[in-house]
């Protein structure tokens, strides 16, 4: 009686699974996917880097031991009590050549944010309400990667309506008058402005924003003893901008100039216009960002999405990542990268705009983009060919 049933059992499980699978090709041959060129999950292709889990830490980009090692070196170097010489911007003083730079990364992400939001009009963005994953184009996809506490059991997505911020997520970063000041307190942590890091990042190499003052060195300075020894004075005469900053705490902008802005209005009338408008300053952006940061350092939290422009982290206790007890709510700061100032939000990648149903059967041979990419470029923008190996697929109707 046993084997009877166990039989039986065991034929119907094959009958359901031999059902699904007839379901998947037909809904394959319905979509049509096939009517693109060829596929291949092959090794030629570049995998998207690892989601890591909660309890990992991100990569170093200095390896570790090297790290161990110059701090040693620093140890014995701050015994002996000698001046030691530093360089821009080490020293205060800011890198001339990187200035035009600053500027260019400025205004390219100015005129991204006014590309993606008309294109966004345009085409439209959905985002998950539970797992909070992001689909470019309409309708959304149907491939079940919904992982997480209060999904459904079939791993769905639920969409809704998407917008600019969930392509484009902004990183804000605290702003400092003197960034070789000392580092933002808990306590100061509602008297300091916040604003994109992108930004801080530009004022920092050689921006002048009335509304966010900083100081300027006009003398570098030394380090002795491993304390940075300023021979200038903290306003100079002709540093007008300490009259609106409060000396409690730290640096706050008393009064701020509330102009009128004109938003930035671009020659162009067709969406394809400002689709590759958006993506050329998107690359000029993030190629200018990496410059910047050969010189100028970022700090990133290595558990959270947390980043701080300037030669130090902030001393703000709101880490609620992996063991934050142990550092009693701070950051683990490291080195930051590209990606934590500009997140990228990979999407899945639609191969054929006139049949862009994705299914759950062929994920493995859809491939992902960045979001701003795939936005531009079902726009009718000209994707890169360094974006190619990431697409798992034809390219024709992207580039025709």
């Amino acid at each position: 009686m046993f084997c009877r049933r166990s039989r039986t059992a065991l034929s119907l499980h094959q009958i359901f699974t031999r059902r699904i699978y007839e379901e998947n090709l037909a809904a394959a041959a319905e979509v049509k996917i096939y009517d693109c060129a060829s596929y291949s999950t092959g090794s030629g292709f570049r995998e998207l880097p690892r989601k890591l889990k909660r309890s990992e830490r991100k990569p170093w980009v200095i390896d570790i031991n090297e790290l161990k090692r110059k701090s040693r070196l620093e140890k014995q170097e701050r015994r002996v009590v000698r001046e030691t010489t530093l360089k821009p911007p080490e020293n205060g003083l800011l890198v001339k050549e990187l200035i035009p730079v600053a500027h260019e990364v400025l205004a390219a992400r100015t005129q991204l944010l006014t590309c993606v939001s008309r294109v966004a009009e345009s085409i439209p963005i959905f985002v998950c309400s539970v797992c909070g994953d992001v689909h470019v184009g309409d309708p959304p996809h149907k491939i079940r990667t919904c992982n997480v506490s209060g999904s459904q059991k079939n791993k769905e997505h639920t969409w809704e309506k998407g917008g600019v911020d969930h392509v484009f997520p902004v990183v804000q970063s605290f702003h400092l008058y003197d960034r070789l000041g000392r580092a933002v307190s808990h306590n100061e942590r509602l008297q300091v402005d916040r604003i994109p890091a992108v930004v801080e990042l530009c004022i920092q190499a050689g921006v002048e924003i009335p509304e966010y003052p900083t100081r300027r060195f006009d003398f570098p300075v030394y380090r002795v003893a491993g304390r940075l020894i300023d021979f200038e004075k903290r306003f100079p005469k002709y540093d007008l901008s300490g009259r609106d900053i409060k000396p409690f705490g730290f640096w706050e902008m008393a009064k701020r100039s509330k102009g009128d802005k004109k938003p930035l209005t671009l020659p162009y009338n067709d969406l394809k216009g400002f689709a590759a408008q958006g993506m050329e300053a998107f690359e000029k952006m993030c190629s200018g960002i990496i410059r910047l940061m050969q010189k100028y350092a970022v700090q990133t939290c290595g558990y959270c999405p947390e980043v701080q422009v300037g030669p130090k982290g902030h001393r703000v206790r709101q880490c609620q990542a992996f063991k934050h007890q142990m550092r009693d709510g701070q950051h683990a700061w490291q080195e930051a990268t590209v990606d934590d100032l500009v997140p990228p939000v990979y999407v899945w990648h639609v191969q054929d705009p006139h049949n862009p149903l994705l299914i759950d059967a062929l994920k493995r041979y859809y491939g992902k983009l960045p979001a701003l990419v795939e936005l531009f470029g079902q726009a009718g923008a000209e994707v890169g060919q360094n974006y190619w190996a990431m697409m798992r697929g034809c390219h024709s109707t992207w580039t025709g």
